[in-house]
């Protein structure tokens, strides 16, 4: 990568990495010190224990300030990045089980607030949840990750689980937009294709997405899938998608986050600087790149490509209020009552 020394004042820049481990090393301090990367999106090789996660946010806020926004996927059930000492979440498609939907409501409200506050609790700022797609049997890829394949049903429940995320500190960041789960092929391998009316989807699986906004979600990831009947783009690089619908017609005003850049279904756009370059023009307030270190350099090595997109307001709101100490959170009694609630229910 070609040297850049800047100074600490620098303002968020709009690309997430990730690094290779538990720790930074040289090589990766220079890339987090570069202006346009404005966060870091943690995986499982990055944790190895609570103590050690919060070693590494405060190694990661040193190095400049504004800090950079540290991010993870840890939605409960087969998708947590952080086991050993958090407390073991659910999927979420097993909320729709419990025949009252307001119990169902409860627990899911209980589940965001447990999940917001262990991450907040270790210096993460946000995760990205909640799945906001249709269940059912034709993606494999969300299942369970769905609270329901009811659209109502839902939004109800997301809601809920939203704002036990809000109460603990955090904002939340909905996906995939405008919905993945009517599709076989999982966009991390293969470019899905949907070839649905818009009316179809407006009327299904873009329910939970409407309600969510009207509610006030702080962010949004679209989906890399093609919805061959609106844009013959990725909706994550669809200017129709993102600009025309997403923030005209249904009046989104948060964050949006890509999906990741180094998956499958973004290959169709071409190389990484050019991946990039399209999904912020589109209008994706900040882009992903994950998993591929030399897709990233390349990016950075042309940052003059990117001048136009200068720092966001909406990303100094995705910060986490970190108003507990991994320490001294189990003796929380809120913490305590979700725990015990959510291990009886898994029980």
């Amino acid at each position: 990568m070609k040297s850049y020394i800047t100074p600490k004042d620098l303002k968020l820049g709009p690309i997430m990495c990730d690094i290779d481990g538990p720790q930074l090393d040289e090589s990766e301090r220079e890339i987090l010190l570069h202006p346009l990367i404005g966060g870091i999106i943690l995986f499982s090789r990055n944790f190895e224990s609570p103590k050690q996660l919060v070693e590494l946010k405060e190694e990661i806020h040193r190095l400049r300030q504004p800090s950079l926004l540290i991010a993870v996927d840890h939605e409960g059930g087969r998708v947590q990045r952080f086991r050993n000492g958090f407390s073991q979440l659910p999927a979420c498609g097993l909320f729709s089980s419990i025949e009252s939907i307001e119990e169902a409501q409860l627990l899911a409200r209980q589940t965001g607030w447990l999940m917001a506050a262990e991450l907040l609790s270790v210096g993460v700022d946000f995760s990205f949840a909640p799945v906001l797609d249709v269940g059912g049997s034709i993606s494999k890829v969300i299942g369970d990750r769905a609270f329901d394949v009811d659209p109502e049903k839902i939004s109800k429940l997301a809601r809920a689980f939203v704002t036990g995320m809000n109460e603990a500190g955090m904002a939340a960041v909905g996906k995939h937009f405008p919905g993945h789960g009517s599709v076989a092929e999982d966009s991390h391998f293969s470019i899905p294709l949907d070839p649905r009316s818009f009316s179809d989807i407006n009327t299904h699986d873009l329910i939970p997405f409407k309600l969510l906004i009207d509610f006030g979600i702080s962010g949004l990831m679209p989906a890399h899938v093609i919805y061959s009947e609106i844009d013959t783009l990725p909706a994550g690089f669809s200017s129709v998608w993102i600009k025309d619908i997403l923030r005209k017609k249904l009046n989104f005003k948060g964050t949006i986050f890509s999906d990741d850049l180094s998956m499958a279904g973004a290959e169709i756009i071409g190389n990484y600087t050019e991946r990039t370059r399209l999904t912020l023009k589109a209008g994706c307030d900040m882009a992903l790149i994950c998993n591929n270190k030399e897709g990233l350099i390349s990016v950075l090595d042309e940052s003059e490509k990117f001048a136009e997109f200068e720092s966001l307001n909406c990303l100094e709101k995705m910060r986490g209020k970190f108003n507990y100490r991994y320490d001294d959170l189990k003796n929380n009694k809120l913490w305590q009552k979700c725990s015990k609630r959510i291990e009886s229910f898994q029980n």
